[in-house]
């Protein structure tokens, strides 16, 4: 099965950060990474500066999903920071959000993996 087209990483972002403010959460972007191929990290910020990084993945069935890739426990901001200076060696292409949260949920719709 071939997977469904995927649309321009400026426009997911954009619209991330778009939905994110629908419910009244702040969502900033933090790193501009390539436009049209790049990756994206979502940060869920909490209120004490703890938080989840989530990255893009896939579903073995080729969907787009979303995994909690500092875990499902918050960590704090030094431990944010480490995991995007690892994930952008990895990734120069990245793009980096960062989202308010008060319970660590995305605030768009996620297949969290």
């Amino acid at each position: 099965m071939t997977p469904p087209p995927r649309l321009r990483t400026d426009l997911v972002a954009r619209a991330l950060i778009r939905q994110a403010g629908l419910d009244g959460r702040s969502a900033m972007l933090l790193r501009r990474g390539d436009p049209d191929a790049g990756g994206i990290l979502v940060i869920l910020l909490g209120r004490n500066g703890d938080g989840v990084v989530l990255t893009q993945t896939r579903t073995p069935e080729g969907e787009a999903a979303w995994m909690r890739g500092t875990g499902t426990t918050p960590v704090n901001a030094e431990q944010i920071q480490a995991y995007v200076d690892r994930q952008l060696k990895y990734d120069p292409d990245l793009w980096v959000l960062e989202v308010e949260t008060v319970d660590f949920s995305p605030p768009f719709e996620a297949i969290l993996i």
